[in-house]
């Protein structure tokens, strides 16, 4: 059973029962794009005890909202009962939710787009908020006054640009003015909510027009204090060059690639990311511009190669390279990565330090630095065995004690 057999299981059963139940929200959009829905969600009239006591399998996830997710062999549908909000106090949560008709559930939608209904019983298109016309137009407008809309929720502004740049829509003029209006309003939304929003943005084949956008509505300096001048338009270069399908971490260090580093690591501290997630996003700017040095030694090159991000940063630097006109040393660099196929980058060290102290090395700072130095040699090709290791670090020890 797929997502939308599940959901359309769902309206019927409710139909049989007696209470109205639609397809809504963005699959209805999808479907009348002829675009693949991610999922389907159901609109009813039935209250969430009545869900609750029709469906074998629920789950309570917003109950108090009208919400409640509905089990259908492996699937899971969100069912929910029409209903208004009111009395937003923190730009997100609603005070007061009341069950209302299919009409005035669609008013308190964010967009037209995604306001309409689908009846897949007598398959037809109900549509109260001209959602249609707006997909016709391909635009993007907040239904109702925009400056409220957004105040229910501000992280709304950041979905309009969303859905204008994976959709390729426009966003309709008094809606763009609300989100210039009320940018600032968008640090009212905790870090990890903008995360999954512009991880969503970024991640989209389309990241150029989504990082324009965030930049032109004044989100990204609202997000990201300093986020502005002659770096921003090298961002965008960066965003713009980048692989059509790259991941997160990659598109958010393109979005920062005409920054510095330190800066950009302050600022994405907001996104609340995972240790691993800083870790390859400061990896990626920290060595932007090392696969440009053409004398960087064999060693330093299947080091670097041999990171788990290195796949990354070689798309990052050549989108920075394509964004300023200079492939040329970097061209040279992948010639050398291509000799270097079937070789193993990250060989195990032929000495370890208990071997090393065999040979002489005294225990501490000189153990350390003589297996650095012996497996330079060895990354390099100078040593391939344990025998001529042992010869290496004895005349590497000869010569710390001479110069000594």
């Amino acid at each position: 059973m797929t997502n939308k057999q599940a959901a359309v299981k769902i309206v019927k059963t409710l139909r049989e029962e007696g209470f109205a139940a639609l397809l809504a929200g963005g699959c209805v959009r999808d479907m009348l794009l002829g675009r693949p829905a991610k999922d389907y969600d159901v609109a009813t009239n039935a209250t969430p005890d009545k869900v609750m006591k029709l469906f074998k399998r629920t789950i309570a996830v917003g109950a108090k909202f009208g919400v409640v997710i509905v089990m259908q062999d492996k699937q899971q549908v969100e069912v929910a009962t029409f209903r208004s909000e009111s009395g937003y106090k923190d730009g997100r949560h609603p005070t007061k939710v009341d069950f209302v008709s299919t009409k005035e559930d669609a008013s308190r939608r964010d967009f037209t787009i995604n306001g309409m209904f689908y009846d897949p019983v007598d398959k037809k298109v109900i549509d109260y908020v001209g959602g249609q016309k707006d997909l016709e137009k391909k635009i993007i407008r907040t239904i109702g006054e925009p400056g409220e809309r957004f105040g229910e929720d501000y992280l709304r502004m950041l979905r309009a640009v969303r859905f204008a740049s994976a959709l390729d829509f426009q966003i309709e003029k008094r809606t763009w003015e609300a989100i210039v209006t009320h940018c600032s309003k968008i640090t009212c939304v905790s870090g990890e909510r903008i995360c999954v929003e512009l991880e969503a943005g970024l991640a989209h084949p389309n990241r150029a027009k989504y990082a324009q956008l965030l930049v032109e509505t004044g989100l990204a300096a609202a997000i990201f204090p300093g986020f502005a001048g002659e770096s921003t338009q090298q961002s965008l270069a960066i965003c713009a060059n980048l692989p059509r399908i790259s991941g997160f971490l990659l598109a958010v260090a393109g979005f920062f690639g005409g920054f510095e580093t330190k800066f950009a690591v302050e600022a994405v501290k907001l996104l609340k990311l995972s240790r691993n997630q800083q870790k390859h996003f400061k990896f990626l700017l920290t060595n932007r511009g090392k696969l440009l040095n053409t004398e960087m030694s064999v060693a330093q090159l299947k080091m670097l190669a041999a990171e788990p991000y290195f796949d990354d940063l070689f798309e990052l630097q050549k989108a920075i390279c394509k964004a300023s006109g200079g492939m040329d040393r970097l061209r040279k660099t992948k010639s050398r990565l291509e000799e270097l196929v079937g070789t193993e980058l990250r060989p195990k060290p032929l000495l370890d330090g208990y071997a090393l102290m065999g040979l002489g090395a005294v225990a501490g700072p000189q153990v350390g630095t003589a297996a650095r130095e012996m497996y330079i040699a060895q990354l390099e090709g100078q040593i391939k065995t344990i025998e001529q290791a042992e010869k290496w670090v004895k005349k590497w020890l000869f010569t710390q004690k001479t110069r000594d």
